[in-house]
């Protein structure tokens, strides 16, 4: 773990390189992914089950391409009473979020005559990435599925690896939940690739979302274009901004939350009391010792957590903004004043009751969020990324005569006549 002080001469050196420190995949990834993807372009189903048997263990053909919609019912009605109500009301609380992002077609007449407008439109189809290798994860189902569900797309497809064929229970219930159409026993960049290109058995999508691997991330890196996506996801981040009055226990539990996902997560405290700073310190090694999952968090939070002690708050956000992180967590007695100045995070959670991991359950709001300081110019999953927009445009005689001059002289003036000349033979010259 890295400890910094803005007392420090050093600090702004050592701040960029943790701020440059990308934590990402190296060129033999994106290397070895362009092939992946080249081979299921060519030969489609049978690409796909060479890299199923490759990397997840278990023949396609033997196990079942497709997980039926009876299996997803039927595991969703074994769950236990608290868990089943547990997704439920996730599923509600995302549900009643999304759709207050909806947004409203436009149609008005300007001071020129002209109609104008814009109309919202669901895409037909979305992929949706499910992880399930080193965790699995029914949340990332519904936090996908009913955004794009309420966006009024379709058809929705989910791909989700099944390590030795075996399946997670829980992602299936989700599915059921979530009412998703088609669920196929495939993950990884191939299957990524099999979304955006489409098999024999897999139809094509408009739009692949959903977090994964830095192989997965990859795939949809290089297949922005031929498909929408909503992001290039990166490794888990927190920033967690805490004042001495919070408890160092519950303070470090928070860092290691986001520790726990994978050893390339990374963990970042400010606080402005050094003391504390020792405390949180000694708090993880603490909850380390009791964490099931603590090969994975300590080797992130040895290799990537960083504390940071500061003057005084006022020197947060402008870290935060550097930083730009995907989760942000501010724990002090004004939380809101510093959320006001932080420009640049993927969700904010305010208050010292709102630890991070709320916001990936049950809170409503995505927990799809940009990485690697791409929240500095993009947003967490939303209706959105289902969804494109229209644009319409109508004029009658009076409206041409009003606007259309002006548009002739800026085709004149670029050199092209023949735009010009469409509204000219209109005005009658």
């Amino acid at each position: 773990m890295l400890r910094l002080s803005t007392r420090d001469a050093g600090f702004d050196e050592a701040f960029r390189q943790v701020v440059a420190d990308r934590r990402e995949s190296a060129v033999d990834v994106a290397r070895d992914v362009a092939d992946i993807l080249a081979a299921v372009r060519e030969r489609g189903d049978a690409a796909v089950a060479d890299y199923t048997r490759r990397f997840d263990r278990h023949d396609l053909d033997e196990s079942g391409w497709r997980i039926d919609a009876e299996d997803c019912r039927a595991a969703f009605a074994a769950l236990k009473p608290e868990l089943r109500e547990a997704l439920e009301l996730a599923a509600a609380r995302i549900r009643a979020y999304h759709a207050a992002q909806l947004p409203e077609d436009r149609d008005y007449v300007d001071e020129a005559g002209v109609r104008l407008g814009a109309i919202w439109r669901a895409v037909d189809a979305a992929g949706l990435y499910v992880p399930g290798g080193r965790a699995a994860y029914p949340s990332s189902l519904l936090m996908n599925a009913i955004p794009a569900r309420v966006a009024g797309v379709e058809r929705l497809v989910v791909v989700t690896p099944t390590p030795g064929g075996e399946v997670n229970p829980l992602v299936l219930a989700a599915a059921h939940l979530a009412a998703v159409d088609e669920v196929w026993r495939v993950g990884g960049a191939h299957a990524v690739g099999a979304l955006a290109y489409g098999t024999d058995r897999i139809a094509p999508v408009d739009v692949i979302t959903g977090p994964g691997n830095a192989w997965v991330a990859e795939a949809k890196r290089q297949l922005y274009g031929v498909v929408g996506i909503d992001m290039v996801a990166g490794p888990s981040e927190i920033l967690v901004i805490a004042d001495a009055k919070n408890e160092p226990r519950r303070i470090a539990a928070d860092l290691l939350s986001q520790a726990e996902h994978d050893p390339t997560s990374q963990s970042i405290l400010i606080t402005d009391d050094a003391a504390f700073a020792d405390a949180v310190a000694r708090a993880v090694e603490t909850e380390l010792a009791a964490l099931a999952t603590a090969e994975t968090a300590r080797a992130s939070w040895n290799d990537n957590g960083v504390i940071i002690d500061v003057t005084s708050f006022d020197e947060a956000p402008a870290l935060a903004n550097a930083l730009a992180a995907e989760h942000v967590e501010i724990a002090t007695d004004e939380p809101e004043t510093l959320m006001r100045a932080i420009r640049h995070a993927g969700s904010v959670f305010l208050g010292r009751m709102t630890p991070e991991a709320v916001g990936d359950y049950v809170a409503g709001p995505n927990h799809v969020l940009p990485t690697g300081r791409r929240a500095r110019f993009s947003s967490g999953l939303s209706v959105l990324d289902f969804m494109k927009r229209t644009s319409f445009i109508q004029l009658d005689q009076a409206a041409l005569e009003a606007i259309g001059p002006a548009a002739v002289a800026l085709a004149d003036a670029e050199g092209l006549p023949a735009h010009a000349r469409s509204i000219q033979v209109r005005l009658g010259q």
